[in-house]
C-alpha cells in the first residue's frame, strides 16, 4: 500500500487516498466520535491567534502536534513579520499553551529553518530551541533532517542551495507514545548483491574496532523487507498547488502521524496555512483541529476539502470560529 506521496506504508492497510487534480481528499469513515470541542467555543477549524484559541483548549487534550509557523520575516501581511530578533518571545508565548494542551505521552513537531540576515545565517532558531526546553519545560527528543531530493538550484556569494530543513521533536514527558512499526521503509535493493554470496565474517556478530560496544552481523538483514528509517529523511519538496506560499508535502505530517499517534487520537496544527497537517490526519482517521490567524487562507482551505466530515461537525463558514 502507498502512502499520501507514493512512500511505502509498512503496517496501516488504509492508507489516505491522494486527491488528484478536481477532486477533493476523501475522509476516512473510521474516525469515530469527535473530541468535545463545542463546550470550549472551540471548532475543528479556528479562526483567530493560536495563543488565544489555545488558551481556551484543556490541558493534556492533544496528542500530537505539527506544524510550521510562519518563519522569521515572513507573511508579513497575517503575522507582521516578526523580525528573527522578536522571534523567540514571540513562539515561546504560544510554545507555553502548546505545551499546556499536549498530553504528557504526545509529541510536538516543529518545521521550521533560520533565514540569512546580513550574509550569515541567524540564531534564532537555536535560540529558540534552546528556551523551548530552558523556558517552556519541553524535552527536546530528536531532530530530524528533511533532505530536500529536488530543492530549487540558486547561487550565493557564500552558500550553496538550501536543501535541507529541521524537523524538531519534542515531548512533555520521557513516555512519549511512538509506532515505530508504523513507518518502516523498504531495505533497498543493495541486499539483493550484498547478501548472495556472505563469508563466514558476515554471520558472526562482529564488533567495532575502536570498543564502542557497536557490532554487526550482515546475515541479520536476510529476508528482511522493512526496516527502520534514519533521522535524515529524504524527499522531494512536492506540494498539491493550495494558493498557499509556504504549504509543506503531505508526506511531512502523515510520517509523523503514523509514528506519534493512533486512529482516533487529537492532531493540532496552530498555524493550519493550507491545511496539509488537517486533511492528511483526517484521511488516517485522526481528530484534526486547526487555527489560523489569516481569513483568507481558511477561505481557501475549505475550498479545498469536504464540507462535513463524519465527526458530525460541519466544517463550513458557520464552524470556524
Amino acid at each position: 500500500m502507498k502512502g499520501l506521496q507514493g512512500q511505502p506504508s509498512a503496517s496501516d492497510d488504509r492508507a489516505p487516498a491522494k486527491p488528484g487534480p478536481g477532486r477533493k481528499l476523501a475522509l476516512s469513515a473510521t474516525i469515530g466520535p469527535g473530541p468535545k470541542l463545542c463546550q470550549h467555543g472551540l471548532a475543528l477549524v479556528n479562526h483567530g491567534d493560536c495563543l488565544d484559541v489555545m488558551r481556551r483548549m484543556p490541558a493534556d487534550f492533544v496528542d500530537l502536534i505539527v506544524t510550521s509557523p510562519p518563519y522569521a520575516d515572513a507573511r508579513a501581511h497575517t503575522y507582521g513579520g516578526i523580525r528573527p530578533d522578536e522571534y523567540v518571545p514571540w513562539f515561546v508565548e504560544r510554545a507555553v499553551e502548546m505545551h499546556r494542551v499536549l498530553k504528557p505521552t504526545g509529541s510536538f513537531v516543529l518545521n521550521i529553518k533560520e533565514k540569512a540576515v546580513d550574509g550569515e545565517r541567524h540564531t534564532y532558531v537555536l535560540e529558540l530551541i534552546l528556551a523551548l526546553k530552558r523556558e517552556v519545560g519541553f524535552r527536546w527528543v530528536e531532530e530530524y533532517i528533511w533532505h530536500k531530493t529536488t530543492s530549487a538550484p540558486g547561487k550565493w556569494k557564500y552558500r550553496f542551495r538550501d536543501a535541507w530543513e529541521r524537523l524538531l521533536h519534542f515531548s512533555k514527558s520521557d513516555d512519549v507514545k511512538m509506532n515505530q512499526q508504523d513507518v518502516r521503509v523498504p531495505v533497498g535493493d543493495w541486499t539483493r548483491t550484498r547478501l548472495r554470496n556472505m563469508s563466514a565474517n558476515d554471520r558472526v556478530r562482529r564488533e567495532s574496532g575502536t570498543r564502542s560496544q557497536v557490532g554487526r552481523r550482515i546475515s541479520a538483514w536476510t529476508d528482511r523487507k522493512l526496516v527502520y528509517p534514519s533521522n535524515v529523511l529524504h524527499r522531494p519538496p512536492v506540494c498539491h498547488n493550495t494558493g498557499h506560499s509556504a504549504a509543506f508535502p503531505e508526506w511531512m505530517p502523515e510520517f509523523f502521524i503514523r509514528l506519534f499517534t493512533d486512529q482516533g487520537d487529537v492532531v493540532l496544527d496552530p498555524f493550519l496555512g493550507s491545511g496539509t497537517t488537517f486533511r492528511v490526519a483526517q484521511a488516517l482517521g485522526r481528530h484534526a483541529v486547526g487555527i489560523d490567524l489569516d481569513r483568507d487562507c481558511l477561505d481557501r482551505f475549505l475550498a479545498t476539502i469536504e464540507d462535513e466530515f463524519v465527526t458530525g461537525e460541519p466544517l463550513s463558514a458557520a464552524n470556524i470560529h
